[in-house]
């Protein structure tokens, strides 16, 4: 039975929902919102950003490499072109299951995909690699013989140092053959500028490690990086022109996605 819903502290979740102009918040999560915009007025278009390089990845891994399966890893509250929505739009028999500790996502989760029999949610910490690999929904709907899409979308940037995140990275790519693949983006550190919202997220939220472009591309270390390796969002394979230079909100976060061999 899933935990009841703590909104006396704020979510990352909620919090990110409340930063895309979702409802499912709570005044808690608003004011880390609302404090993250005064610092960056931006932020939610960081938000879209994020969004927007996940279909491109999920986009690129079921059509182009002809991957069928996804786990979705610290996924969020359901928004629009979700990672099912991507991956089954170019092959309707694609697999996912979204992985979240906050009880919020497995209730939305369950209603979105109730009707989906090939998506699954659950309510699972990332942290914990092989407690989840042993959730029902993970068992039910992925092939460990078969490549499998990893994906760790905006979220290990919640991850603090000692929780040894490129450790949980490679415990979970230790599971899944070889020709699947990881796909990351993470808070970056480029400046002043992402420093302060650092420094916001850590007080407001208690989270938010905003890390270099070698620092995040240490996650992919042992694994073929794809081109155009680790880089801004909106410069990860974009579909149209991407006028330069970038702005903050622009360079606020960055990703790659690599090849296990």
């Amino acid at each position: 039975m899933a935990e009841e819903i703590d909104t006396s502290k704020p979510s990352i979740a909620r919090v990110y929902d409340a930063v895309l102009g979702g409802k499912d918040n709570y005044e808690v999560d608003r004011v880390v919102a609302e404090g993250v915009k005064q610092t960056v007025p931006h932020i939610g278009d960081v938000g879209w950003f994020n969004r927007a390089v996940l279909g491109r990845a999920v986009s690129h891994l079921a059509s182009e490499v002809g991957i069928k399966q996804f786990i979705d890893l610290g996924a969020g509250l359901p928004t629009l072109e979700n990672t099912h929505h991507v991956a089954q739009r170019v092959n309707p028999d694609a697999r996912v299951v979204y992985v979240d500790n906050d009880p919020i996502v497995l209730a939305h989760g369950r209603a979105l995909l109730e009707e989906n029999a090939n998506t699954g949610v659950s309510n699972a910490d990332l942290r914990d690699p092989q407690n989840v690999l042993q959730e029902p929904a993970v068992k039910r709907l992925i092939n460990f013989d078969e490549p499998v899409g990893v994906l760790l979308v905006g979220i290990l940037h919640h991850l603090h140092d000692d929780e040894d995140p490129k450790g949980i990275v490679d415990e979970y790519m230790s599971h899944v053959p070889a020709g699947s693949h990881l796909v990351i983006t993470a808070f970056c550190d480029t400046g002043p500028e992402a420093r302060a919202v650092e420094q916001t997220m850590l007080h407001l939220l208690g989270t938010g490690r905003f890390r270099t472009t070698e620092e995040i591309t240490a996650y992919f270390d042992g694994y073929e990086l794809l081109d155009p390796g680790v880089v801004s969002l909106p410069l990860w394979r974009p579909t149209e022109p991407v006028e330069e230079p970038l702005n903050v909100a622009q360079r606020l976060m960055a990703g790659g996605v690599a090849r296990k061999r």
